[in-house]
């Protein structure tokens, strides 16, 4: 008796696994590509989240714009395990609305503390962009999600907001500006918290003496905003800024691959 009572244990045990694992892999053929969740041991990874948030009244789609064009660049090289989202620089709510989504993986509608220790989340925006992105580090900080990086491109703070203190939830941060123009960006970010947060340094660029080469933008930005414009379209400045989010990306799903 005491020998078929164990076999019937065992047998049940075996017929839980198999179900747990067929459920498991039904789930899993439902996740879109890019916000493939990754398994780690007993809980589930969200993705890595890269938001970008545009300037001044530019729809978060328009390839016109450098920040747009990074977002493809990262889609493309990056389809499994990462979300990269834009937004328009009004659209801090929805931004925030869209990553607490992506890293609540049990789907409750509520934050566990270990959902929000498991978030990787970087940051990007030029101009009113800029400021909106540490608006929402900040609007993270205040939920106890931490950040792994934020960069600004000519950061033009808003109304209400402060795009020079970087919150402590934010581990590195950049600043690329210049000083030039009726419109010109921060020229120096400092941390709230120097042992928490890394000031990666405030890059400044000129444009004084460069030619306008900004294809396809109005020609108001030309007469009123040459230099605020003309650093949004320095490839230069976007291949440093594309080169730091690549290194905080994790090396086992660069370019769309899995180890």
């Amino acid at each position: 008796m005491m020998m078929d009572a164990i076999a019937f244990r065992r047998s049940r045990s075996l017929i839980c696994t198999f179900v747990a694992s067929l459920v498991a892999v039904l789930s899993f053929g439902q996740t879109s590509p890019a916000q493939t969740l990754i398994v780690a041991g007993a809980r589930t990874m969200p993705p890595t989240i890269v938001v970008g948030f545009v300037g001044g009244f530019i729809k978060h789609d328009n390839l016109i714009h450098s920040e747009v064009q990074l977002a493809a660049r990262l889609r493309e090289a990056y389809p499994l395990g990462v979300d990269v989202e834009t937004f328009e620089n009004h659209g801090g709510e929805i931004a925030l609305k869209k990553v607490l989504g992506l890293l609540d993986t049990n789907h409750d509608g509520t934050l566990a503390p270990q959902e929000k220790q498991d978030a990787r989340i970087i940051i990007y925006g030029h101009s009113w962009g800029a400021s909106e992105g540490i608006a929402l580090a900040r609007e993270l900080q205040t939920n106890g999600i931490p950040v792994l990086l934020t960069i600004q491109v000519d950061s033009v703070s808003k109304m209400h907001q402060n795009d020079a203190v970087i919150p402590a939830n934010v581990a590195r941060a950049a600043n690329f500006y210049q000083p030039d123009g009726l419109i010109h960006g921060q020229p120096s970010i400092r941390a709230a918290d120097p042992t928490r947060t890394n000031i990666i340094g405030n890059f400044r660029f000129d444009y004084k003496a460069s030619a306008y080469n900004c294809a396809g933008y109005p020609w108001f930005d030309r007469l009123f905003m040459k230099s605020h414009i003309q650093i949004e379209c320095d490839a230069n400045v976007w291949k440093q800024a594309e080169s730091l989010i690549r290194s905080a990306l994790p090396s086992s799903i660069r370019s769309g691959t899995q180890e």
